[in-house]
């Protein structure tokens, strides 16, 4: 239990609009329910919302995952939530973290731990019953504000008012906390681009300057990972305004050779940015007539769709693009052979990439969000049948020539064109 010292001094009262965000998780999800399954275990046994979700309500920005800390060690967690039947799967739990499922909203529960050995890429923790030493272990002080369900804030470190200075603070010596993890490097971006007021502290930037080498035994996974959130935050957009944060982007990721696109983006990018997914967006940055794509797909673990969206796209873009490249013709070919998606990643590429919205593009667009992909009306059987072909390499290459004319006669057809091909 917190000592009354706690109580009194690290305890507060927040203002109404702080406790409504809270009360809105409670109404829009079924929380209680783990809230009331924790400390009905024990007279000591406590559970709290850490991280994100505090930070983000504080900030008034929407909440989009809850995570939560416990006084107890993973197994009784895992036991609680059995006997009080919410399912829950072992996410990772050899780093303390179970996450339980209420009608398909997850919540990540995790131990209070402290390290006892780090490498700067994984450490070794021990569990904790002690809810300042897991505050002290944490990287920033905006990430290390406790709540309970109702939203009162138990903030060892003055999270809450950095984060109303706007100040990124790391908890204890920045480059003992760099050297734990090198992510940290990242992070610190991804905090500062979306809540700093402040300019860079010199020293915190010479010394991430410093240690950048150790992100080299960073799994490109977590690397990328931790990318994607950035690129995803609403403070990506400022990137290219902070010359020490994108010099320091540019060390760690050379493949995102055109990244400096965001800095000039048109009308309907800007307002559109947040609808779109991470390789799409991934693909802006690497796509630039080299081997570029195929660099990144040596580096950096994605899957086998991904890559080949990838390398559609900079196919596509490697050849000369004319008047004749996006003509309703030539699109017809795209949508019918390579889908949706690909034509999709194309025509929006071209957008993003040109310094005015072309309406043209956004009316192909339009066209073919909801357009059927069309069938191919001649099938092997009907040549055979009514042309007396026979099965084999003849067969093949008149179908092909038949599909040839179709796909680009916007799918159409006559008979007379048949019969003329199958003739020949």
């Amino acid at each position: 239990m917190i000592n009354l010292i706690d109580k009194i001094f690290l305890r507060t009262k927040n203002l109404n609009y702080i406790n409504l965000g809270f009360k809105n998780i409670k109404e829009k999800t079924e929380i209680n329910k783990i809230f009331h399954a924790i400390e009905s275990f024990s007279n000591k046994s406590e559970i709290r919302y850490i991280g994100g979700c505090v930070r983000k309500i504080i900030n008034k920005e929407k909440v989009d995952d809850i995570d939560l800390a416990v006084n107890l060690e993973p197994k009784n967690v895992c036991e609680i939530l059995k006997k009080n039947n919410i399912k829950f799967y072992e996410s990772g739990i050899e780093h303390g973290t179970v996450t339980a499922l209420i009608n398909n909203f997850k919540f990540e529960i995790t131990s209070l731990r402290k390290d006892v050995d780090t490498d700067g890429r994984h450490a070794r923790v021990v569990f904790s019953e002690n809810w300042k030493e897991d505050a002290a272990r944490r990287d920033f002080t905006i990430n290390s504000i406790y709540a309970d369900l109702n939203g009162s804030l138990f903030d060892p470190f003055d999270g809450k008012k950095d984060l109303e200075k706007g100040i990124i603070n790391f908890i204890g010596d920045a480059e003992t906390r760099i050297k734990e993890d090198y992510l940290r490097i990242l992070r610190y971006i991804r905090f500062f681009l979306n809540y700093s007021k402040k300019k860079h502290d010199p020293e915190i930037i010479k010394i991430i300057k410093k240690n950048l080498s150790g992100l080299s035994n960073v799994s490109s996974e977590r690397l990328l990972d931790e990318f994607y959130k950035l690129l995803k935050s609403n403070g990506f957009l400022k990137l290219n305004k902070d010359k020490d944060c994108l010099e320091i982007i540019n060390l760690i990721f050379p493949q995102f050779k055109n990244i400096s696109l965001f800095s000039k983006l048109n009308s309907f990018a800007k307002e559109n940015i947040s609808k779109f997914d991470f390789i799409f967006l991934i693909s802006l940055m690497i796509i630039d007539g080299t081997d570029n794509v195929n660099y990144f797909i040596y580096k950096f673990n994605i899957s086998k769709k991904d890559q080949k969206r990838l390398l559609l796209l900079d196919k596509f873009y490697s050849q000369k693009i004319t008047n004749k490249t996006f003509t309703e013709k030539n699109l017809n070919k795209i949508f019918y052979y390579n889908g949706r998606e690909a034509l999709m990643d194309i025509i929006y590429f071209k957008i993003f990439k040109s310094k005015k919205v072309d309406g043209e593009l956004i009316r192909l667009i339009e066209k073919y969000r909801d357009k059927k992909i069309p069938v191919m009306p001649f099938k092997a059987d009907f040549l055979i049948e009514k042309y007396n072909i026979p099965e084999g390499k003849e067969l093949g290459l008149k179908l092909k020539a038949i599909e040839e004319v179709w796909t680009s006669n916007n799918f159409q057809i006559s008979d007379q064109e048949v019969r003329k091909i199958v003739s020949n």
